[in-house]
């Protein structure tokens, strides 16, 4: 045993409850926290100075005798009163608990409070002792933060949507392009026609319906007629297949725009709902919404998928997440062109741990280095000199909020890169219960 500690047991031997008392009244008057003691009925039987400060009193005197209910509103005076009521039956004390104090004129503080059974010297329960640290401090930054963290997920979502609608008309611009490509070939397909001759011929025929056989075949303007109208018809039939071929393509450009309006409204309509949903299906939408602009990019697209069961996600941030990952993999391979062309392969795979299944995204472009894979789904960051940093963030965040996550892969610069999307598999009863 220490030195002071023998000293303090002589001491409180020889002057018996002197001691005690001087110990108990300056802990009460000097301790910062909230220290209060009550009898059976929850009645205040000593309180600390920073208690009578906290209740507006003048001293302990106006406090002792009095309860929770004296002081504080219905809301909070009851279930302490409870919490109390709970200790001195079961013996059992209640630590670390968060209390929200309503006080009668509105005000709302924060403690963490320690409630404890108080006892004799016999060891009975005679009531109840604790402790209370304000933490309405804590609590206005923790919700000033928690508010500045939403605010940031929301003005991500809104970005990485903004990000999708910047995708799509993209996409229709490649393929107005084509359609305006179209419609001049064929406008000027329709100017160069030989049509206009057949007209002529007829003029000329007109004016020969008396002597026609004699003109076709003594007149040396007659005689060229055949040959004239076989020339002719084989000029027509060529205009008339490459029309055909370009009017065909006007309409499938039509019903690709078309399709990739209805996409992108099918799932607008679903925000905020979790479905079981099928991996290829996803990842086919995905690219026949970007096949355009793969396309005017020469970009060979390769699909790598194997079986896998349907996962549970949102339909409209799975395609905000593989359309930011074809973004950067059709710009990865612009970067650096390759030998073998500019390749992006598409990957369905369940996981090792099979409660996933992974899509990912992988091109042979200009690859990331070693420092910026860490870092590269943070906010606002970027390697685009014309990038705002939202797009691989916000789709960091709405990976998470399905359960899933995102990762990357790249051996290095000038190998290429590969993003992945890890989605949750959907649960077996959600599955049976939509058949």
């Amino acid at each position: 045993m220490s030195a002071a500690v023998t000293e303090f047991a002589r001491a409180a031997e020889q002057n018996g409850g002197l001691l005690e008392r001087t110990l108990v009244a300056a802990f009460l008057e000097n301790f910062p926290d909230s220290v209060y003691f009550k009898d059976r009925r929850s009645n205040f039987l000593a309180v600390s100075e920073s208690v009578v400060r906290a209740f507006g009193c003048a001293d302990a005197s106006e406090v002792i005798g009095k309860s929770d209910f004296d002081f504080f509103s219905e809301e909070h005076a009851r279930p302490a009163f409870e919490d109390e009521q709970r200790i001195m039956l079961t013996g059992r004390p209640i630590l670390g608990k968060v209390e929200r104090e309503v006080w009668p004129d509105g005000r709302i503080t924060w403690v963490v409070s320690n409630k404890l059974p108080l006892r004799n010297r016999e060891g009975e329960i005679m009531g109840t002792f604790g402790q209370s640290k304000d933490v309405t401090e804590s609590k206005r930054l923790e919700s000033a933060l928690e508010k500045a963290q939403g605010d940031l997920v929301e003005a991500s979502r809104q970005a990485g949507m903004a990000e999708v609608a910047t995708g799509v008309l993209h996409n229709v611009g490649n393929v107005l392009n084509s359609l305006n490509v179209s419609a001049s070939l064929i406008a000027a397909g329709l100017r160069q026609s030989q049509a206009g001759l057949l007209g002529k011929l007829a003029t000329l025929f007109h004016e020969h319906r008396d002597d026609l056989g004699a003109f076709l075949t003594s007149d040396p303007r007659g005689r060229r007629v055949p040959e004239l109208v076989a020339s002719l018809a084989h000029s027509l039939a060529d205009d008339h297949a490459r029309l055909i071929k370009e009017i065909t393509s006007l309409q499938e450009n039509v019903d690709h725009i078309k399709d990739i309006v209805t996409m992108q409204q099918s799932y607008a309509t679903m925000v905020g709902i979790l479905e079981p949903l099928l991996s290829d299906s996803l990842m086919s939408d995905a690219i026949r919404m970007n096949s355009a602009s793969l396309s005017r990019h020469d970009v060979r697209v390769v699909r790598d998928f194997h079986p896998a069961p349907p996962v549970l996600a949102e339909r409209g941030k799975v395609l905000q997440i593989l359309i930011n990952f074809i973004r950067n993999a059709k710009y990865a391979c612009d970067d650096a062109p390759q030998a073998a062309g500019k390749i992006v392969t598409f990957g369905i795979a369940l996981a090792p741990d099979g409660r996933h299944v992974r899509l990912s995204v992988t091109d042979n472009g200009v690859g990331i280095s070693p420092e910026n894979l860490a870092r590269i789904f943070n906010h606002g960051f970027t390697t685009k000199a014309t990038g705002h940093g939202f797009g691989l963030h916000s789709s960091a965040n709405a990976a998470k909020e399905m359960k899933g996550a995102l990762t990357v892969h790249s051996p290095g610069p000038g190998q290429g890169a590969t993003f992945t999307l890890e989605l949750p598999v959907a649960p077996v009863a959600l599955l049976a219960a939509r058949l």
